[in-house]
């Protein structure tokens, strides 16, 4: 089981998948965690999402942990797969509790109350691509697998 969380081959694919999604979820998890591009930090993201969301606080901490620490293994293509499954989850959940009433599409020019879906289903895409494919070049992935 291990083995397959962790195989991969070279090619471009599964790096250029898992990169775009570590890079577009890197300063969502800094948010959530650190405050950084103007976020809200730990506590009252975990404040937010229990009290104002009533999310239980297990799931609001993996919300977090997904976001920060999934970004990160996506980008240095560390179980690329696991992380790209969790994506998968996150974004499901995302969408049917927070966009599915806006529609589809995004809110690009604020004639709707709220966000459509479209942006989700481009991540859960890249995150199925990812977990089928596997991290590919340049991955922590790759060096593991090829080390043993």
């Amino acid at each position: 089981m291990t083995q397959k969380i962790f195989a991969t081959d070279s090619d471009l694919t599964g790096f250029v998948t898992r990169l775009t999604i570590g890079l577009v979820m890197f300063p969502h998890g800094m948010q959530k965690v650190f405050g950084w591009f103007g976020g809200p930090g730990y506590a009252n993201e975990m404040r937010f999402f229990t009290e104002t969301l009533h999310i239980p606080w297990l799931v609001a901490f993996a919300v977090i942990v997904i976001e920060f620490l999934g970004s990160i293994s996506l980008i240095i293509g560390f179980a690329s797969r696991l992380w790209a499954g969790a994506m998968i989850f996150l974004f499901i959940g995302i969408i049917f509790t927070e966009h599915v009433d806006h529609g589809f599409f995004m809110n690009w020019y604020g004639t709707q109350k709220g966000e459509g879906y479209e942006y989700h289903l481009l991540i859960i895409g890249l995150s199925l691509a990812t977990l089928i494919r596997g991290s590919g070049k340049y991955s922590m992935d790759r060096i593991l697998v090829t080390n043993k």
